[in-house]
């Protein structure tokens, strides 16, 4: 009876072992597909759309950017402003002296290619000041394992009124965190609109996920401390369309998918839902356009001045 209970314990391991076999199906190609990235903002700095085309799925190289479309906006005034074809797919248009946009007109996005016209349209919505970024210390004791860290967190207080969503971006040393993971959107003060937390400051988990978290290396589970002395943490607020919240809040979940055996419960991987139209004929587009307002403030992390917790 041992015997066979350690030739069960044996091809179980086995069995095991086999599901860390790497395969790469074959697919069939799907047609190319327009993606449309415009996200646009009034940040003192030229703005840019990007054009580019779908790939097949295990084609990792750089994407290959649309060149000869025509891109503009157009507000509810009739003020017309022309993004430039700069080559590779990006469309730019030049900051001088005033930043782009009003808070509060709408936008229209006209892009003309290979015969297609492709619409969208946005609001560009108005956002609070962030008052100040801070740092906290926090001693964390795990299984007789003892670890400090320091984290950020940015203090902003959500404008009146039911409805503003926004996008919470953040740099770490001027790095943008960009990770699926680091996606950090609210709905007024809070998560969502069912939450109704309106005209407050920002709830803990919101105003907490501007930190990046490293995994230690050869380790399970451990992280690095989010920020060291002398780094520095700058964090924007944009304000967004409910539609873009839609759109952030479905990318994070394609996106952010941490693989292993909990991979084959996940939702399957599907195109998001887009605010961009064919006005010529039925072929597909995808991406996004939206128009924010932005407010941001930074801090550097000074340890002596950062009280630890007895």
């Amino acid at each position: 009876m041992k015997v066979l209970k350690y030739i069960n314990i044996l091809i179980a391991i086995i069995l095991i072992s086999s599901c860390d076999d790497q395969i790469y199906p074959e697919l069939n190609d799907a047609p190319e597909i327009l993606v449309v990235d415009a996200w646009v903002n009034d940040k003192p700095e030229d703005q840019v759309i990007k054009l580019t085309r779908t790939q097949p799925y295990f084609d990792n190289s750089e994407s290959n950017g649309v060149s000869g479309a025509e891109v503009y906006l157009t507000d509810n005034e009739g003020t017309r402003f022309d993004f430039v074809d700069s080559g590779s797919g990006d469309y730019v248009w030049s900051y001088t002296t005033e930043v782009f946009g009003t808070t509060g007109n709408s936008y229209r996005l006209t892009v003309n290619t290979g015969g297609e016209t492709f619409t969208a349209t946005s609001i560009k919505n108005r956002v609070p000041t962030v008052d100040s970024v801070t740092f906290k210390f926090e001693n964390k004791i795990d299984f007789g394992q003892e670890d400090e860290y320091y984290l950020g967190e940015f203090w902003s207080r959500d404008l009146e009124g039911f409805g503003d969503t926004y996008w919470i971006k953040s740099f770490k040393n001027e790095e943008y965190l960009g990770k699926p993971s680091e996606i950090n959107i609210a709905w007024d003060a809070g998560f969502s609109e069912g939450g109704a937390i309106d005209g407050l400051i920002f709830i803990p988990p919101i105003r907490d996920a501007v930190n990046p978290f490293d995994e230690k290396e050869d380790t399970e589970g451990e992280f690095y401390s989010p920020f060291a002395d002398g780094d520095s943490l700058y964090v924007e607020v944009h304000s967004i369309t409910p539609a873009a919240h839609s759109f952030l809040s479905e990318l994070r979940i394609q996106t952010d998918r941490p693989g292993g055996f909990a991979a084959l419960f996940d939702t399957p991987l599907s195109n998001i839902p887009t605010n961009i139209e064919n006005t010529t004929s039925d072929e597909l587009v995808v991406g996004f356009f939206c128009v924010s307002s932005v407010e941001g403030n930074g801090n550097r992390l000074d340890i002596s001045q950062v009280p630890k917790e007895e």
